[in-house]
């Protein structure tokens, strides 16, 4: 490391107006200025060590040279959330394709009755046939919007569980699997300077080990814990947001499909839902 310094400027006075060199006002200012580089040189040295130690135990995990902490059961449950995301987001796709194309439909039909109306006012021969063209698009254009604002919430629910509630537990099992590392990284470490023969430099290693060992170990635990907690309390509330958009999304469709208006108002008002007016567009998926 190259140790830099700020030079000393000395004003010159006259010879008259010198005196000893005074001291800082502040006792703490030089041990400041030594302790900041100092600090951040060990934190340094300290996370290479933990980089290498957790590498190290990474690399012989893969080549099965060395044994790994495993939670049968809580890798079980954070496999299948990695599963549940996957098939989540399918139906996020899915569900923003048909809502996409449904929204052009609904464009296109509302365009097509208001040609179908002005064609009326300019073709009496046809006039009758072209008015009731003309309202059949507008009823499918009104009920279509009523259907849009139910698909489009759906989509909203589920981005926000898939992308945002899940990815959030995601995290923690992020953090979580690279405390296990550490933790059996210091673990083998612990162990093996155990197995070597005792002086005087091997016991303050050791003791050094045990105090790294039992920091991780606790850093460990804990965020097991609270992973354990966070899984639960999701599937939780996995399990009440799809019932609710699952009931909203079959309602939804089936009224509009089998042209019951008054059902699928019915199913907007139930889950207080506002309909789209007829020139708002659709939302984009970072807005969802």
């Amino acid at each position: 490391m190259n140790d830099v310094s700020k030079p000393v400027h000395q004003v010159m006075e006259p010879p008259h107006s010198r005196s000893a060199p005074t001291t800082p006002t502040t006792q703490n200012g030089d041990s400041q200025l030594l302790k900041s580089p100092t600090s951040k040189i060990e934190a340094v040295r300290a996370w290479s060590i933990s980089t290498y130690k957790c590498t190290k135990q990474l690399m012989f995990e893969k080549l099965g040279k060395t044994s790994r902490t495993v939670d049968t059961d809580l890798e079980r449950q954070i496999e299948l959330l990695r599963d549940t995301q996957r098939k989540y987001s399918n139906i996020l796709r899915l569900s923003r394709a048909l809502a996409s194309h449904f929204y052009h439909v609904v464009q296109t039909q509302h365009a097509l009755g208001e040609a179908f109306s002005d064609l009326a006012q300019k073709s009496p021969e046809l006039q009758e046939e072209f008015l009731y063209n003309s309202e059949t698009q507008r009823n499918l254009t009104k009920n279509g919007e009523t259907l849009l604002s139910a698909l489009n919430f759906f989509v909203s629910s589920v981005n926000t569980l898939c992308n945002k509630t899940i990815e959030d537990t995601l995290l923690t099992i992020r953090q979580y699997e690279g405390a296990r590392i550490e933790y059996d990284a210091y673990r083998t470490d612990l162990e093996l300077l155990a197995q070597a023969p005792r002086n005087e430099a091997t016991a303050q290693r050791l003791e050094e080990a045990q105090q790294a060992f039992d920091s991780h170990k606790e850093n460990f635990e804990k965020l097991r814990s609270d992973l354990t907690v966070k899984l639960k309390f999701l599937d939780e509330n996995r399990i009440k947001v799809m019932h609710k958009q699952l009931l909203l999304f079959h309602n939804a469709i089936s009224a509009y499909f089998s042209g019951n208006q008054q059902a699928l108002e019915a199913t907007l008002k139930q889950f207080n839902i506002k309909a789209r007016g007829p020139n708002a567009s659709i939302p984009s998926w970072l807005e969802q």
